[in-house]
């Protein structure tokens, strides 16, 4: 057993404390998994995962199961032995995030907003997500959810006023034109898709530059 499998599992056995999270991200890369089923489960946000659990005896590299996830859309739940919920929760946006940068969570200066005001005659900067920021395997993926919905052709752009902070903004007349009360659980359920730090918004069209086709 490795010293970080080691680690591992002593950090799991111990009460969640402000740097637990960061011990636990740290080490987890390097870690082995048994996986508790062959097939995706439903985890408690109605998200699929594959369900795991970290022991001594597990022999699947968590680098392994990680890249197979980031290509399937998948989250990762992991439990405790004998345990009925997940201890942690990676959703497909912190997998996809750490294959492409290295860190399952990136910390912004300038938290995730679901508004964004743009100023009569501001200047910003427009156009569609560099391959970088949005991969075309996720868009792939993305494109999937939005179709399983019923919405066929989805639009994005991407903005920022300070080209620093990108806001990925998702065309109302592209979602149907959804009422106000449903934007909160359309963004919740984008979010899941992509890494913690982005910044959603859903916005009309009129008076923008041109949306692009997801």
């Amino acid at each position: 057993m490795s010293l970080s499998q080691n680690k591992l599992i002593e950090i799991l056995n111990t009460s969640p404390n402000p740097s637990w999270e960061e011990e636990f991200l740290t080490h987890f890369p390097k870690s082995s998994l048994s996986l508790l089923f062959s097939e995706p489960q439903v985890g408690p946000d109605y998200w699929p995962y594959l369900f795991a659990t970290i022991t001594p005896e597990s022999k699947e590299p968590s680098l392994k199961v990680l890249q197979w996830l980031s290509q399937k859309g998948i989250g990762l739940a992991i439990f405790k032995p004998q345990k009925q919920q997940p201890e942690y929760i990676f959703t497909y946006g912190m997998i996809w995030n750490f294959m492409e940068n290295g860190s399952f969570i990136i910390k912004e200066v300038q938290p995730p907003s679901p508004q964004l005001i743009l100023e009569k005659n501001e200047k910003i900067l427009a156009g569609p997500p560099s391959e970088k920021f949005l991969p075309p395997y996720v868009r792939q993926i993305l494109r999937q959810f939005f179709h399983d919905q019923k919405i066929k052709t989805p639009r994005i752009l991407v903005l920022s006023k300070d080209k620093k902070h990108y806001d990925l903004c998702f065309s109302l007349e592209s979602l149907g034109n959804p009422p106000q009360e449903e934007h909160q659980g359309i963004l919740e359920a984008i979010s899941w898709f992509l890494p913690p730090h982005y910044s959603l918004v859903l916005l009309s069209e009129e008076g923008l530059p041109s949306f692009h086709d997801l």
